[in-house]
């Protein structure tokens, strides 16, 4: 396999981006060209021997889209939709809707407890006009039981671009205001205002992208409300991440003088920061 020199120059970055981009494991995706040459470019920068860089960049990319893998079948289930009702309380769009929440162990832990988990969360933001819901994952098909108005616009960003066509289909079928956009927000964050903006079990993962990238980019988010989510245990349940979480959120607030309260459910913490502080 053909290695990057020490100083790798535009077209050796650009065929090894091709590389991945065509490769059988990640072609499907779709994945920004951005958020490829954003993990290259943070992996020179760390990589002292060019001999591993590849192997690095690879590394790096696969803990990014480890969960998009194993992935529903979004064309199968876009076919599946178009058959169903237009109303998103239709006992057959809630269970299409709960199929794909399924998929995910950060969407199926909700399940139990959906309907109160959002009406915990807009009870204390009070109901938004504009969502943006960011790395959204399969979290938008949870519109059903969020109790929200049809006027409230609803924005979806995620690096998938075969479930942001989904998402927007959804939104499009059961006549949801608003859109879902195939972006990679760490390297492009929205500039669009916003009433409540959710940021749901992915700050850590950004952390690994990179360290402290949260504070600057919890900064420029324009929104009254910032709700960040994560895990308050490990996925076999054995180690408990409420500290770690905790000072997360504390370090990417400190010095900003914002308000932070905590929703807590059995595997996840809701960090509620008053961001127009």
């Amino acid at each position: 396999m053909k290695k990057i020199s020490v100083s790798p120059t535009e077209d050796q970055y650009a065929a090894l981006l091709a590389r991945v981009s065509a490769s059988r494991k990640y072609r499907a995706l779709g994945i920004p060209d951005t958020t490829l040459r954003d993990l290259l470019e943070k992996t020179l920068r760390a990589c002292s021997d060019p001999r591993q860089v590849e192997k690095v960049f690879r590394q790096k990319l696969h803990n990014l889209l480890a969960t998009y893998l194993g992935d529903p079948d979004y064309t199968m289930m876009r076919q599946v939709l178009a058959a169903l009702p237009n109303q998103p309380h239709a006992a057959e769009v809630m269970e299409w809707c709960a199929q794909l929440l399924k998929a995910h162990a950060s969407t199926r832990e909700r399940l139990p407890m959906l309907s109160l988990f959002y009406h915990e969360i807009f009870r204390f933001t009070g109901t938004p006009r504009v969502v943006l819901d960011l790395a959204c994952g399969l979290n938008p098909f949870a519109l059903p039981w969020m109790g929200l108005p049809r006027e409230t616009a609803y924005y979806a960003y995620d690096l998938h671009q075969p479930r942001v066509d989904l998402i927007d289909a959804f939104f499009q079928h059961i006549g949801q205001t608003g859109s879902a956009y195939h972006r990679d927000i760490l390297v492009e964050p929205p500039e669009m205002e916003a009433d409540v903006v959710f940021f749901f079990k992915e700050a850590h993962r950004f952390e690994q992208r990179e360290r402290g990238v949260n504070r600057q980019f919890f900064h420029r988010l324009r929104t009254r409300w910032l709700l960040v989510s994560l895990p308050t245990v490990s996925l076999n349940g054995q180690r408990s991440l409420l500290t770690s979480g905790r000072r997360l959120v504390a370090e990417a607030c400190a010095q900003r003088g914002w308000q932070v309260s905590e929703l807590l459910f059995d595997s996840e913490i809701v960090f509620c920061i008053r961001a127009d502080a």
